[in-house]
């Protein structure tokens, strides 16, 4: 198993985002939506790293690092839409071991982590993982090397996409609506609109299907928006 993350942020697809960037990952995590549950959370399931927000409600990251820092020796990334200096400085000061201004890359959240928990010495496992690799309906994501395979063929990707692809291989058979995806490639296409989402998906089809008139992989769930159909492996 490799670490286990506690996810404090009170923006639940944020939030999401973030668990299933840690899935892919091959960690697992725990999710909050306020001060008050990360602590309660940060005692029952002793994390090995703390992704932090400052906004939360109840109690504010900032608190709640002060109690960590008290209690225990974890971890902690500071997330916020914050970026004043004082705002950092403090952060920092009250011992958050890194910090990340909102709106941020998935991908460049996860090498924080993996820095800090290399760093922390609580990366172990993880860094020895064989296969950070996730696959489903056959597709090979790799979030690593940021690489895509399909029945073992190389699939070129732009960033948009390979986001999109990596969540949805992260959870086959899930269906995901045009704003959920909108909000995956947020990190890597903040001028997109949920009509762009179409266009990433009829991009990818062309790349992964083989007839992308007919997609087995890819499907529209009238109403809703799309999933990956064909399960695991």
């Amino acid at each position: 198993m490799c670490a286990h993350v506690l996810v404090a942020e009170d923006d639940e697809m944020q939030a999401e985002l973030i668990r299933r960037s840690l899935l892919a990952e091959g960690h697992t995590a725990t999710v909050v939506h306020d001060g008050r549950a990360a602590l309660d959370a940060a005692r029952r399931v002793a994390p090995d790293l703390v992704v932090l927000d400052l906004m939360l409600p109840v109690i504010d990251g900032f608190g709640v690092c002060r109690v960590l820092r008290r209690d225990a020796d974890i971890p902690v990334v500071m997330l916020t839409a914050r970026s004043d200096e004082d705002d950092v400085l403090l952060g920092l000061e009250l011992g958050a071991d890194d910090y990340m201004t909102k709106p941020y890359s998935p991908r460049e959240l996860m090498a924080r982590i993996r820095t800090v928990l290399r760093r922390s010495g609580r990366g172990g496992v993880a860094d020895r993982r064989e296969d950070p690799v996730v696959r489903a309906a056959g597709l090979a994501v790799d979030p690593v090397r940021h690489e895509v395979r399909c029945d073992g063929a190389p699939v070129e990707c732009t960033p948009a996409e390979f986001e999109i692809l990596l969540a949805m291989v992260a959870e086959p058979e899930r269906v995901f609506s045009r704003r959920q995806l909108l909000e995956v490639t947020r990190g890597t296409d903040r001028a997109s609109t949920e009509r762009a989402v179409d266009v990433h998906i009829m991009n990818l089809r062309r790349k992964i299907e083989a007839d992308p008139r007919r997609p087995v992989r890819l499907l529209t769930v009238f109403g809703v928006g799309y999933k990956l159909s064909g399960g695991r492996g």
